[in-house]
């Protein structure tokens, strides 16, 4: 994964040490230089499987091309489209008629014209299936959580966030305040010993204690109805980014705070449509009615971004019409079965599967040069899977991401477990010659 990991050194990129990052050198651009050098050494030796793009729907077999074109088909377990809404012809038709009607661009921040009607009636009927007052739709996920957090701290506040939090989450606290408390994950104990010293401190200010339901490389949940008991006790609100899971888990598909009885509990949620419907944006929600206006017209990745786009706020709006009805119980019911027998199969295999059933089956391969050479072996043998480095986990700790679909069949799923025994089988044997890079 190319991507920061907040808690960390800030300057060190994935797996990438200053042999590849030169902070000392004045033509920024020609610091990156050297990583480009060493993706592309990755990718001729085949062991680049990042930056890869599809050439045909999202489904749960497709054909795609690696970076440098080369074709790459097979079943898919690559993609974050849970409930296969988004080649489904009642979304289409629903973005298509949006755009028929209103244009395909909104032209404007929500602060300004950018809000359509479909984008009014999205955060109306968002807010009613969540059980909550209120509900503000932003164009991206990732600017929903780092301008939640950035809207509502300021620098004498304190977060205290679970130290594998999304990287919009941990960028947003280090940007709103330098009182950040990183607790244990998924360690409400962790949560009460922090918010306790906070306030025999004498902290007066506020505690924004960030959290998510399934996180998405350990795919585990924490225990979401004690972490709200604690921080009402300590006088902090309680954020949770619901990403994952809304739409596609729990027989609502409400998602774990669902299944935890926690839904009506929690001071505030905050999640994705990209993964259950079908389009590019974000949301927060909650009984809270007065961070409508804040969000709006103090929130950077929302004052001072154009507005979901009409097509997109009416594509989640067909998925979440299917979401909350008995087809998608339905869609979810085969869902889960298909996510509790890959999970089986995986380990009958003899392969670390962690973490509760989700969308998301987190395999750990552990060292960097097997688990390249292994999703390499993939690739080439029709099983497509996103393979995860340092630092969004940690060194030694590379593992696949394992993305299920409500239409995979049980014939796709043993063929990738197949797969998968026989490209562990073919690196194994190289022994002593497997080089396992730090890189």
């Amino acid at each position: 994964m190319l991507s920061k990991v907040e808690h960390r050194d800030f300057d060190v990129m994935e797996g990438v040490t200053t042999d590849y990052y030169n902070k000392s050198d004045t033509d920024l651009s020609a610091r990156w230089r050297a990583l480009t050098g060493w993706f592309d050494a990755r990718l001729g030796a085949r062991l680049d499987p990042y930056c890869k793009y599809t050439a045909s729907r999202i489904d749960s077999e497709i054909t795609a091309f690696t970076r440098d074109g080369e074709p790459v088909s097979g079943v898919n377990f690559a993609s974050q489209d849970y409930l296969n809404l988004s080649t489904e012809k009642r979304v289409i038709n629903a973005a298509t008629e949006a755009a028929e009607r209103y244009g395909v661009h909104s032209a404007g921040s929500s602060a300004l014209m950018g809000l359509t009607e479909v984008t009014v009636e999205l955060e109306r009927k968002l807010a009613a299936f969540l059980g909550v007052a209120d509900a503000t739709v932003f164009p991206t996920g990732w600017g929903a959580g780092y301008g939640l957090v950035r809207t509502l701290v300021r620098r004498e506040d304190h977060v205290v966030i679970d130290v594998l939090a999304h990287a919009c989450l941990q960028e947003g606290a280090e940007a709103a305040t330098p009182n950040v408390h990183r607790f244990p994950h998924c360690s409400n104990e962790g949560v009460k010993r922090r918010l306790s010293r906070l306030r025999a401190d004498g902290a007066r200010a506020g505690i924004l204690v960030v959290t998510e339901t399934v996180f998405s490389m350990d795919s585990d949940v924490p225990n979401l109805v004690g972490l709200q008991t604690i921080c009402s006790k300590y006088g902090a609100t309680l954020m949770v980014d619901v990403a994952h899971d809304l739409g596609a888990i729990g027989n609502g598909g409400r998602g774990y705070l669902e299944i935890q009885g926690a839904l009506r509990n929690v001071d505030i949620i905050m999640g994705s449509f990209s993964k259950t419907f079908a389009s590019n944006g974000g949301f927060v929600a909650s009984d809270r009615t007065e961070l409508k206006l804040a969000l709006r017209s103090s929130c950077g990745p929302l004052t001072f971004t154009n507005a979901m786009s009409p097509m997109q706020a009416a594509a989640v709006l067909a998925c979440l019409a299917i979401v909350d009805s008995p087809e998608g119980e339905r869609r979810r019911r085969r869902l889960m079965e298909n996510i509790n027998y890959m999970r089986s199969r995986l380990q009958a295999a003899g392969f670390n599967v962690l973490g509760a059933p989700s969308a998301i089956v987190p395999v750990v391969l552990g060292r960097n040069g097997l688990s390249r050479m292994m999703t390499s072996s993939m690739l080439s043998n029709g099983a497509i899977v996103n393979l995860v480095e340092y630092p969004a986990v940690a060194k030694n700790g590379c593992r696949w991401r394992v993305q299920m679909m409500h239409n995979h069949t049980k014939g796709q799923i043993d063929s990738f477990v197949e797969t998968a025994v026989a490209a562990r089988e073919a690196i194994s044997c190289q022994g002593d010659n497997l080089v396992d890079e730090t890189v």
